[in-house]
């Protein structure tokens, strides 16, 4: 293996993490065939195939996926080693990468994001729009963005704008040529629009008892309608555009909402729930270049909500 093997590791992990030889050499700025050569002589000095490699795909082997799984955490703590070499008396710099929702990414996140990279033009941002559940150690992510309801208890949890809400939403044509539904079991009359998560489960929309015995007890519903999507986006504009509902985090709908493209109902069924917060690995040390970001989005996101 090269001298430096610790370039090899970042190659192998950066073609995990792409899937592709091409766009991870794109990402080093090699060729292919070269980092092609670097994994070949990994594998020879391990003596174990990590990757399975085909013409349409490259994918991990169990061995590689163990392997991944065992010196990801090993290099984010070179990085930070190194990061801390560069600082000079705690100056942030080097690579921050971050796990975003797309709803976070276009309302908390990118509207401040050239106010922090302005402000700190040695910190690079690489930003990774994900709506699954992300292993930050596992994939090499500083921090990321998510629910409350959805963090892991070893990781550190910084608040970010308070308590949200969702809703259920469609447009004024759709809602004029349909019963406005009075209770969730009444969506079952009506096109819904539903999300597909990147584990390709289906998201069961959550309602809360309004009254009663169960009054603010949580459930969850399963829906029916002519789209299906992993796109937030996508889904919002099909609510728009009167193909059915749409079940969102209020958050980023708000300004459709506002301006009459979208009508809310089941509102009473809808209660607050836990917001989100950036949240990051348990460590003694926080990076400067996190702590900047994390300073950054406490006092940017408030005048955004």
């Amino acid at each position: 293996m090269a001298t430096d093997h610790t370039t090899a590791l970042r190659a192998f992990r950066l073609i995990a993490r792409h899937g592709s030889f091409t766009r991870a050499a794109a990402e080093l700025e090699v060729t292919a065939s070269a980092l092609s050569q670097t994994l070949r002589q990994l594998e020879t000095h391990v003596g174990v195939r990590l990757l399975h490699r085909t013409t349409r795909r490259v994918g991990l082997t169990e061995a590689g996926r163990a392997f991944l799984e065992r010196i990801t955490p090993a290099l984010g703590e070179i990085d930070d080693a190194i990061d801390a070499l560069r600082q000079h008396g705690d100056r942030p710099v080097g690579t921050l990468r971050i796990a975003v929702p797309q709803m976070v990414l276009e309302t908390l996140v990118a509207p401040t994001l050239a106010e922090f990279m302005r402000a700190w033009p040695e910190v690079r941002v690489d930003i990774q729009v994900e709506n699954r559940l992300t292993d930050l150690v596992a994939e090499g992510f500083d921090a990321g963005i998510r629910l409350g309801e959805r963090l892991a208890r070893d990781m550190v949890a910084v608040p970010l704008g308070g308590r949200q809400r969702a809703v259920v939403v469609g447009s004024p044509s759709y809602l004029e040529a349909h019963d406005r539904p009075q209770h969730p079991r009444d969506l079952a009359a009506h096109d819904c629009i539903r999300f597909r998560f990147s584990s390709g489960a289906i998201y069961r929309w959550e309602f809360a008892h309004p009254s009663g015995p169960s009054k603010g007890q949580w459930f969850e519903l399963d829906v029916d309608g002519p789209l299906t999507t992993n796109d937030p986006a996508l889904a919002i504009r099909a609510a728009m555009d009167g193909l059915g509902l749409t079940h969102m985090v209020e958050l980023s709908v708000r300004a459709a909402i506002a301006d009459g493209r979208l009508v809310t109902v089941l509102d009473d069924w809808l209660p607050p729930f836990d917001g989100f917060y950036l949240y990051y690995p348990s460590r003694l040390q926080v990076p400067p270049k996190l702590r900047v970001f994390i300073e950054h989005l406490r006092r940017s996101v408030p005048h955004l909500l």
